[in-house]
């Protein structure tokens, strides 16, 4: 608890200051732990985005659930099998995160013709086939050099791993999986780029309380052909479907969207922002002719001419935006029609201006 100090020890310890003299700190107590500094790589990829990571997440897990309990039944002891973690690295930094003394499989990915990487530490392999074979012990196996009998047992476990990850993963992204050659040289499958994006998702494996790990690379090109699948946003079904699209837009038509009105835009340091005072002028670049824009929620859909209605502010649509650019049309296109600028003010061929 901290004491109160009265006035002569308050007057002790400001002489002690002027002196140089003050205790240093943390003296009576243990001295607090430095903050830690962690290091942020700014050169790591953002290809996979947030809803495409959760849904690969999502069927990982559901694999995870299948698999425990088709490899509990093999082995007559209770796994258990659980996402722990995710990371987008490039190819090569991925491939030097797989733990040393694993086993790799590559993952042929059809229709697509690609590749995906299946990892397992040595200590779990060695621990099913030693239940496989109807042992098995509270340690966990040392880890020793494979013979043939445990290099066919180790290509059945891929197998079965295998076998259940395509079930949910032909749900997700319409693609099947199948092992191809198991391999001890993790870090030289060359299955992708160098520098290709790469999803990481590391699994923990428990069995008996000893726990090791797998994982999963997804290199960007396995699933390139299907991305709009996996996030959901594959617009083809719904071309195929009018049903389907009709009762999409129905659901939609009632949702609120924020729409708003841009004179133009332009960019300024944060010295001269804050050195802005009433009556400077601040030019915006734009053509004043090309009247303004009008956006819903951050998507431009068309293009108006500022007025008012009555005391209050309002833009006359002119007609829909390029989706591209900003290529408004003239005063003379049919579409904008002498009638707009009859109750519209007519606004000066010069640069827009905004005077604070």
């Amino acid at each position: 608890m901290s004491e109160i100090l009265d006035n002569d020890q308050i007057a002790a310890l400001v002489a002690a200051a002027k002196q140089g003299d003050l205790p240093a700190a943390g003296a009576g107590a243990g001295a607090r732990r430095s903050r830690r500094l962690r290091a942020v790589d700014f050169a790591r990829p953002t290809k996979f985005t947030s809803e495409q990571e959760r849904r690969i997440v999502r069927t990982v897990g559901m694999f995870c659930q299948t698999a425990a309990t088709r490899l509990s039944a093999e082995l007559r002891v209770p796994l258990e099998l659980e996402v722990i973690n995710t990371s987008q690295l490039t190819w090569s930094t991925a491939q030097q995160q797989v733990p040393p003394n694993s086993l790799g499989a590559p993952l042929d990915v059809q229709p697509t013709d690609t590749r995906m990487l299946m990892t397992a530490e040595l200590s779990f392999v060695l621990t099913t086939i030693e239940h496989l074979l109807g042992g098995g012990s509270d340690r966990p196996p040392r880890h020793r050099k494979l013979s043939e009998i445990d290099w066919v047992l180790a290509r059945r476990l891929f197998e079965t791993l295998t076998t259940q990850l395509s079930i949910v993963w032909q749900d997700l992204a319409g693609q099947t999986l199948t092992p191809l050659e198991l391999d001890t040289h993790v870090e030289g499958k060359q299955i992708a780029a160098i520098s290709e994006p790469t999803l990481t998702v590391t699994l923990e494996s428990r069995i008996n309380r000893h726990s090791s790990t797998l994982a999963l690379l997804i290199p960007w090109a396995a699933i390139d052909a299907v991305a709009d699948h996996i996030s959901g946003r594959d617009v083809r079904m719904l071309a195929e479907d009018p049903v389907s699209a009709l009762a999409m837009r129905r659901a939609l038509s009632a949702a609120h969207v924020t729409m708003r009105a841009e004179v133009a835009s332009i960019e300024m340091a944060i010295d001269d922002v804050l050195g802005l005072m009433p009556g400077d002028l601040v030019k915006l670049g734009a053509p004043a002719d090309q009247g303004v824009a009008v956006f819903a929620e951050d998507v431009r859909i068309h293009h108006a001419r500022p007025g008012r209605s009555g005391s209050r502010r309002a833009v006359q649509i002119v007609g829909r935006s390029a989706p591209r650019g900003l290529d408004f049309p003239s005063e003379n296109s049919p579409t904008g029609g002498e009638a707009a600028g009859r109750s519209l003010s007519q606004a000066p061929s010069r640069g827009q201006e905004v005077r604070t």
